[in-house]
C-alpha cells in the first residue's frame, strides 16, 4: 500500500502561482509513475500531468501545457505540481495518484490521495 497526502492548495488571485506537493509513504520502494488529476465542481475528474519514476518523462493535458510543471524528488518521496498563471477555471480539488505502470498515457491509477483545494479568484 502507498499512502499519498497532498498539500499546498489555497485561495489565490488569477495570475498567481501555487506549488502543490504530494508526499508518499508506505511501500515507496517500488517504482511508481505519479500523476496529478483535478475535479472541478460539477465536472468529472480530469488528468492534469504525469511523471515517470526517474523524472525523465512527463506528460501534460493540453489545457495546462506551458503553465503547469510536474516534478519529483524520489529521495523525499515527494511529487510537485508547480502551477503558474492561474486562471479561475483552474479552480478544483487536485489529487495526486500513483501506479506501478510505466506508461504516462494511462488514466487508471492504483493509489489516490485525498486531494487539496485550489481556488482561483478573478
Amino acid at each position: 500500500q502507498v499512502r499519498l497526502v497532498e498539500s499546498g492548495g489555497g485561495l489565490v488571485q488569477a495570475g498567481g502561482s501555487l506549488r502543490l506537493s504530494c508526499a508518499a509513504s508506505g511501500r515507496t520502494d517500488s517504482r511508481y509513475t505519479m500523476g496529478w488529476f483535478r475535479q472541478a465542481p460539477g465536472k468529472e475528474r480530469e488528468f492534469v500531468a504525469a511523471i515517470s519514476w526517474s523524472g525523465g518523462r512527463t506528460n501534460y493535458a493540453d489545457s495546462v501545457k506551458g503553465r503547469f510543471t510536474i516534478s519529483r524528488d524520489n529521495a523525499k518521496n515527494t511529487v510537485y505540481l508547480q502551477i503558474d498563471s492561474l486562471k479561475p477555471e483552474d479552480t478544483a480539488v487536485y489529487y495526486c495518484a500513483a501506479t506501478p505502470r510505466v506508461s504516462l498515457l494511462i488514466r487508471v491509477y492504483d493509489y489516490w490521495g485525498q486531494g487539496t483545494q485550489v481556488t482561483v479568484s478573478s
